[in-house]
């Protein structure tokens, strides 16, 4: 509302660009009576610029082979033959009997547990997202207008110097994001929401499974897709079809793959 008190929110997204005329009106005849608010905003408004021209150069960096489509889709089936020879493998073991049942016993356990991880993985980063995304008040600890104290927080919370994706180009504005816990560490969540109030979640957390292409997973309504790179595991989930979430996470691959 034009009239409505100026809000964090409000400068946050003037800095964006995400006010309507007349709000947008409204913000900047405040602003100019307080020249303290006003340089702020502009300060704020330059370091996004600056750092959307010093990472400029990463939204035209080929995606990597690995994380093509015809490429996972071959490891896919790759994988599910490589898992049908497993069992006929076990159940050949099993006849044997003995020693036989024994070693059956021994190869299935150790690649459950390995198949394992990317599903704890991915539950986690779903939960988070269910958990904030119904959030009015509080569904980030630290807002969008504050983007350089947030970057840098998240960044020294789970070891790995961060980004926050741009996502405009797919109709999606950052909120803010917040820590949350991952066993004995830490993960970072990023939340973005578009003009039809579609949520949006970046999960990012220390993960010493081996690297892994995109892999999409639904839980009910909501899409993620993860991937494991260089000791990090990555989710990017929201109410959206595959086809629609997919190029997203190509795009914060792209972001926070440096």
């Amino acid at each position: 509302m034009p009239g409505a008190p100026v809000s964090e929110d409000d400068l946050a997204a003037l800095v964006d660009g995400r006010l309507t005329p007349e709000r947008r009106a409204a913000v900047e005849a405040w602003l100019a009576e307080r020249p303290d608010a006003a340089a702020r905003a502009e300060a704020d408004r330059s370091q996004r610029d600056d750092l959307r021209a010093r990472l400029a150069f990463k939204a035209h960096e080929p995606i990597p082979s690995r994380l093509r489509i015809a490429n996972i889709r071959a490891a896919r089936r790759a994988r599910s033959l490589g898992q049908l020879r497993a069992i006929a493998a076990g159940v050949a073991l099993v006849a044997l009997g003995g020693l036989g049942g024994w070693l059956a016993k021994d190869l299935s356990g150790s690649g459950i547990g390995a198949a394992s991880s990317p599903v704890a993985f991915v539950s986690d980063a779903i939960g988070a997202y269910r958990t904030f995304v119904v959030e009015v008040a509080h569904p980030v600890e630290v807002r969008a207008g504050d983007e350089a104290h947030l970057v840098t927080w998240l960044s020294k919370r789970i070891g790995k110097p961060l980004k926050a994706p741009d996502l405009t180009g797919f109709g999606f504005r950052l909120m803010g994001g917040r820590v949350l816990p991952a066993g004995k560490g830490a993960a970072a969540m990023l939340m973005y929401d578009d003009d039809a109030g579609t949520r949006l979640t970046v999960y990012v957390r220390a993960d010493k499974g081996a690297e892994t292409a995109f892999q999409f997973m639904r839980e009910g309504e909501v899409g993620t897709f993860t991937w494991l790179d260089r000791g990090f595991g990555f989710a990017v989930s929201a109410k959206a079809e595959r086809g629609r979430l997919l190029p997203i996470a190509e795009a914060v691959y792209k972001d926070l793959g440096a």
